[in-house]
């Protein structure tokens, strides 16, 4: 109890002399309202934009829409649902181990400063700054024309999976940076070879940012649209095989908004969307604490 008194007197203290170090600075009290204002306006549109989608979206939500197969009348989003799932979950399958592997080979293999290193690194971010939709031109040149896979759910998973390869990558690299050297010593002062240390020590101690890096891929999956479209197309259907086309929830609400007649089924589905990407970041942030904690 003494103590706790202790520590909020001193975070106390700490926090009038800082408040009075800002009213002495002009410049430091004008950054801490930018700060404080940035903060407040992010938060307000995102409360606004959230609370916008299910207003429109909640009262059109009927039970037509979750119906097994898609027609101009129920305009069912049940086949986009799952097919949303499908490409997520392929699109991980080929892009989380590639990108976990590199990562791992470039911070504790490679020779720290090498020009291999430095033109990965490059690559790397430079592939995330490019347009999705440049993704898609190459997916559908390659994937769909090149190797004759057309417009697929394998075309898709495999454009969306180069697509967040430099993401995932770039996480992993910095996940496995932050763990401190004295875990790596400690392993090899207890006679742990290079891979046991990495695979038992350092990839466990690393693992919440990688999944970090991994919910963030998940999301810019489920809200592609232009990629899809050029590689995956735009059927509405539920999928039975690798080489067939459809549509995920993003494409699906596109293509309802467009048509002009089904834009309350649209916000219907953007509320669903909502609701997918909350369900899986939850997941994944209760597996990220189960394997921390394990």
């Amino acid at each position: 109890m003494i103590e706790n008194s202790v520590a909020q007197k001193v975070n106390v203290t700490s926090f009038s002399q800082r408040f009075k170090i800002y009213r002495q600075d002009p410049l430091s009290l004008l950054l801490l309202f930018l700060v404080n204002f940035g903060s407040l306006l992010t938060i307000s549109v995102l409360i606004f934009l959230i609370g916008f989608i299910l207003i429109k979206g909640i009262p059109h939500i009927t039970p037509q829409l979750f119906e097994l197969q898609y027609n101009t009348q129920n305009v069912s989003l049940f086949p986009a649902l799952i097919y949303t799932l499908a490409i997520v979950f392929l699109s991980l399958l080929i892009a989380v181990p590639l990108g976990v592997f590199s990562a791992i080979y470039l911070t504790e293999y490679a020779k720290r400063g090498s020009k291999l290193v430095k033109l990965v690194r490059l690559t790397a971010e430079t592939l995330s700054g490019i347009p999705s939709i440049v993704y898609g031109l190459f997916g559908m040149l390659f994937f769909v024309i090149a190797l004759k896979w057309g417009y697929s759910l394998l075309s898709g998973a495999f454009t969306l999976a180069i697509m967040i390869l430099p993401l995932i990558m770039r996480t992993t690299e910095e996940a496995l940076r932050a763990v401190p050297d004295s875990y790596r010593e400690g392993s090899y002062g207890l006679g742990a070879g290079k891979m046991r240390t990495v695979f038992k020590i350092v990839l466990p101690s690393a693992m919440p940012g990688i999944l970090a890096g991994i919910i963030l891929s998940i999301g810019r999956i489920v809200g592609e649209t232009a990629a899809l479209l050029y590689t995956a197309g735009s059927v509405a259907k539920i999928p039975t095989g690798l080489m067939d086309s459809g549509r995920t929830l993003a494409v699906h609400m596109y293509a309802l908004s467009t048509e002009g007649i089904y834009v309350d089924q649209a916000y219907a589905t953007a509320v669903i969307l909502i609701v997918v990407v909350i369900i899986i970041n939850w997941i994944s942030s209760f597996l990220a604490r189960k394997l921390t904690k394990g």
